[in-house]
């Protein structure tokens, strides 16, 4: 896995409105600062969305499970172009048509590796087909495995720490939106749902 640490992400305020830019280390280095990230859910035709088991050499929550990829756009670069990017890298996924359904604002330390995510999240869902061809890459991902998100809520329920702190908030987008009929990304339109805070301070 080559180091993502140098490179530089978009800070942001509450509404998504730019700030500035900042490394991604130093923008998880406590107390962290507010950056926008991407969450991609890939759902297949029986409605079960992918998740992945993140690898020991990640700095925040390593071997949580998470949804199907996570990342940052760099400042100015479009959702769509950086979280097929992140699709291909981890999971040698092909491009795939992305639908934004929130944004879920959230903050949580990791307790394992002093890390934060402080994050103004855009939650992302892809339709793939049954058979779509994955090849992850052990460095990034340990395992992968298909859930139904009304039964995954109820698991990071029963045990939270199994799961990265932002899942439960980003399936959640995804059970609300309804109909994934929605505007395709790049929309450049903030959250149409007010913003939300997890893991304390």
């Amino acid at each position: 896995m080559k180091s993502r640490e140098g490179h530089l992400v978009e800070l942001v305020d509450d509404a998504g409105r730019v700030l500035g830019e900042a490394t991604v280390a130093a923008a998880h280095q406590a107390p962290g600062r507010l950056h926008r990230a991407f969450s991609v859910l890939l759902v297949d035709p029986q409605g079960r969305v992918l998740l992945q088991r993140r690898a020991a050499v990640k700095t925040r929550f390593p071997q949580r499970w998470a949804n199907s990829c996570c990342g940052h756009p760099g400042p100015r670069q479009s959702l769509a172009e950086a979280a097929n990017r992140r699709l291909r890298e981890e999971l040698g996924a092909e491009p795939v048509s992305l639908t934004e359904v929130g944004v879920y604002l959230y903050y949580a330390e990791d307790p394992v590796t002093g890390r934060v995510e402080f994050e103004y999240d855009h939650v992302l869902r892809a339709d793939v087909p049954a058979d779509v061809t994955l090849r992850p890459d052990p460095d990034e991902v340990d395992e992968l495995r298909w859930v139904d998100p009304a039964r995954l809520m109820a698991e990071i329920e029963a045990d939270p720490r199994a799961y990265a702190p932002w899942l439960g908030g980003v399936v959640s987008r995804l059970l609300r939106s309804g109909d994934p009929a929605g505007p395709t990304i790049p929309s450049g339109v903030p959250a149409d749902d007010a913003p939300e805070r997890s893991g304390g301070r």
